[in-house]
Order: structure tokens, then sequence, then C-alpha cells
């Protein structure tokens, strides 16, 4: 090999290699993942991923210089989005890649869900169906901004902080299915495990609204 192709390749996975340094930081992929339900405010980011506003900000700037984020400002605040749908599959493709590879999670997944009731696995094409035709009802418990960016068709929203004054608006006569943003949010956990104690048939469905469309299936915008 000449030293020109040697360079040509060193060049190219080094470039390659600014993904993987963006991505070696666990607080970097929640961050990515939280992005990839809908823009958000570095002040929403850095409390929803425990962080305070200094290293929230950090971890997003070098998110942004390998071209994972993009960044808007909007009056005083910085609004950043997730760098296009090729980097939300791609952080979906990791998870996946992750779950099937390294059994820690799947022992630290099983660990925390022992004992809870509603958990077991949901079919989510069958899901569609009976919602479509109104037999369950389908219940999104993110923020409103993130269901407002995309949600399963027909999905009533109500953040988990609401659930609790808003029971009343949820029929007792049929099964409830909760989202969030996928199975390692834990705001569906709660919401179900909040339900039941309240009488409710209420059920998790892992998927979050990235599953949804990698499987093909509709996504809804706005109040629709």
């Amino acid at each position: 090999m000449s030293q020109e192709d040697r360079q040509f390749k060193d060049h190219i996975y080094e470039h390659l290699g600014r993904i993987g340094k963006a991505l070696s930081c666990p607080k970097r992929l929640e961050l990515l993942d939280l992005l990839s339900q809908g823009p958000r405010t570095v002040e929403v980011l850095a409390e929803a991923a425990g962080l305070n506003l200094a290293n929230a900000s950090k971890h997003l700037q070098i998110l942004r210089a390998a071209r994972l984020v993009d960044a808007e400002k909007s009056g005083t605040y910085v609004v950043y989005t997730v760098g296009g749908e090729a980097v939300t599959q791609f952080f979906r493709s990791l998870r996946l890649l992750a779950e099937e590879r390294l059994v820690d999670i799947k022992d630290i997944v099983a660990r925390y869900l022992a004992g809870r009731q509603g958990m077991e696995a949901v079919d989510r094409t069958q899901l569609f169906k009976r919602a479509r035709d109104g037999a369950v009802t389908v219940l999104d418990v993110r923020p409103k901004e993130e269901y407002m960016a995309g949600h399963i068709p027909g999905a009533v929203s109500i953040p988990l902080c609401e659930l609790q004054r808003r029971l009343k608006d949820l029929p007792r006569h049929q099964e409830i299915v909760a989202y969030c943003r996928g199975p390692y949010c834990v705001l569906a956990i709660k919401a179900v495990e909040m339900l039941r104690k309240k009488g409710f048939r209420a059920i998790r469905l892992e998927d979050g609204v990235t599953d949804w469309r990698a499987c093909g299936l509709p996504v809804a915008v706005g109040d629709n």
C-alpha cells in the first residue's frame, strides 16, 4: 500500500472515530436519546439528564462538533435538535446491538422490573389495530412537547406529572397501554404502577416513538 493510500484510509477512520469519541460518554448517549424525542433547550436537557447546566452544555457542544446534534438560537435560549433521522436510527441500532451483545443490560432490566406488574411485552402491530378500533386507550406520558413532536396515532397525552389529577379523564372500562421514550425510560413504568394502584387495567408498551417509526408504523405530529 502506498503512502498516499495509507493516508487516505487513516484520514477516513480518524473522522469515523469522531463519532465514537462523541458517544463514548454515557451522559452524551442519554442526551442523544432525549433529543430523539424532539427539540429541547439546554435547561430542559440538563434537568432531564440529571446534569448541571455547564456540564450539559459541554456535552452538547461535543455532540454538535461531531455533527450529531444541531443548535439554534431562540430568543435567550439555545434549542438543540437531533442531527437528522439517520442519527436517530443510528442510536437505535446502537441500543439494539448493545442489547444483543451485552447480557449485563438484560440483567439490569430484569432486576429493575422484577415484581412489577403490567410490564409484559406488547405486540406493537396488534396494539396499533386495537387502538385504531378503539378497543384500547394508548397513553403517552412524556412531556407535551415530545408528544407534539411525534406520537402513536390516537394516543392521549397526559404527562406523568399531571396523571394523578387527570385520572378522571381515563376510562375505567378499557385497558390502558402507557408508553414513553423507549425501553429505558421509567415514565411509563411509573404511570402503570400509579394506574394499577387506582384500579385501572394498565400495561406498559416498551417501544418508544423511534421504535414505532422504525417498524414502519405511522407516527402522528401535533394534536392529531
